[in-house]
């Protein structure tokens, strides 16, 4: 999977959370409220595009993701299963993760983002030495 899919994927995912929570399944059919809040209207904004340009029988797959995640009601169960499903869609679709990638805003200058996933992981943006492992030790300064 490229790096773009996942960029797009992890960037979308608190609009897309956001949304879900706000609008539940109604979030693929309702008209974009004017008074919402920006972050729900713009996770509503990306699934539409993505309903969109979905076959019939993509569009009951969405339909059914979200209906899945507005049910669970649990913001980390939302983000993994759209998630999944947006990595696929655009995976395939490269006119799709363009049109997303004008819709999601530019990371501020100089922003970084780091991430540490599994048991035991560490994270750093700068960092001298990093000595991980059971029984290790480390020589004091």
């Amino acid at each position: 999977m490229s790096t773009e899919i996942m960029h797009l994927v992890e960037q979308a995912g608190p609009y897309l959370t956001t949304a879900i929570s706000a609008y539940g399944a109604a979030v693929l059919t309702r008209a974009e409220d004017t008074a919402a809040d920006a972050t729900a209207a713009l996770g509503q904004r990306i699934l539409q595009a993505v309903w969109r340009r979905r076959s019939e029988s993509g569009r009951t797959e969405l339909e059914q993701v979200v209906s899945e995640a507005a049910d669970e009601q649990n913001e980390s169960y939302t983000a993994a299963v759209l998630g999944r499903l947006l990595r696929r869609v655009l995976q395939d679709d490269a006119e799709l993760r363009a049109e997303l990638s004008s819709m999601l805003p530019a990371p501020a200058a100089g922003s970084v983002t780091i991430k540490a996933s599994g048991e035991r992981a560490i994270a750093a943006q700068y960092i001298g030495t990093a000595i991980t492992g059971d029984g290790h030790t480390a020589p004091r300064p």
